[in-house]
């Protein structure tokens, strides 16, 4: 249960560093670039050894890890854009909402069943992404700025589906480390092509505090995704209670801390926009 915990603590801690950045005048986009970076290197960090990074390109993986890389640092772009604007519950919901994407794709790629409950549950999601994001009348929102929890919701489900896919067709035991360390890696490098791009047009300058800002959030970011892994050997709950415990965790606990550190105000269709999230994972993840 303590690893359970720590990952809960580790993601909802990373749509707060979000929240944080405006405050400290970080650049969202090199700290995106360092945080992985950081996820990388400390993934390599707790391999009992180093890899031979030369034989990583050998990997019948490796062409996936490029593509995920691009996906990463989009959508954690977009949810930090999504925690900006729209705040730390919405970006949260979006987020863990996503699994019934692979749910959907297990269906239909894996042969895997879907009763009643799991379709209900699915439909749910869709609901209280949009109902979670809607601020109270008073409180200006232009609409428009709906589609960041739609695109951090088909994309976060993508990533998803695309570990599942890699997991059970691709990966042997033991290389998910290195794996997940890759892919951070190719992330880091699609946004250093990107500044490189951008260096060419116009004079970049990175904030010293825009590295400590990638570096807080690197840490969390990989052992968010570490203590989940561990978790997942827990003997006592089975992956389904598990999955269930830590994104139904991980939305409210996100949520209480929007409301206690930024004091982000929620009208009642939030609630029940978050109230839906905690229904529809239970159906989608424990049945």
């Amino acid at each position: 249960m303590t690893d359970l915990a720590l990952s809960i603590l580790c993601s909802s801690l990373i749509f707060v560093i979000f929240k944080l950045y405006p405050r400290f005048r970080v650049q969202t986009l090199y700290a995106i670039i360092f945080n992985y970076i950081t996820a990388c290197l400390v993934g390599f960090t707790l391999m009992d050894e180093f890899p031979d990074i030369t034989l990583i390109p050998g990997k019948s993986w490796f062409p996936g890890t490029v593509l995920m890389g691009v996906l990463f640092i989009l959508i954690f772009n977009l949810m930090a854009r999504t925690s900006q604007l729209l705040g730390v519950s919405v970006a949260s919901v979006a987020t863990k909402m996503s699994l019934t994407i692979p749910v959907v794709l297990g269906v239909l790629l894996y042969g895997e069943a879907l009763g009643v409950l799991k379709v209900s549950g699915v439909i749910l999601a869709l609901f209280a992404v949009y109902f979670s994001s809607l601020k109270n009348k008073h409180l200006p929102l232009n609409r428009r700025l709906l589609y960041l929890p739609a695109l951090v919701f088909l994309g976060s489900g993508i990533i998803d589906a695309s570990i599942q896919y890699f997991e059970q067709n691709v990966l042997s035991a033991g290389e998910f480390p290195l794996f997940s360390s890759t892919v951070f890696a190719s992330a880091a490098c699609c946004g250093l092509v990107f500044v490189a791009f951008r260096a060419a047009r116009e004079k970049i300058v990175i904030a010293p505090r825009s590295i400590l800002g990638g570096i807080a959030l690197g840490v969390p970011n990989f052992f968010s995704i570490y203590f989940l892994l561990k978790a997942l050997q827990n003997e006592v709950l089975n992956s389904a209670s598990v999955f269930t415990i830590n994104n139904v965790a991980i939305v409210m606990f996100s949520t209480l801390l929007g409301i206690v550190l930024f004091r982000e105000r929620l009208s009642g269709r939030n609630w029940v926009g978050i109230g839906l999230a905690v229904l529809s994972i239970v159906l989608v993840a424990a049945f």
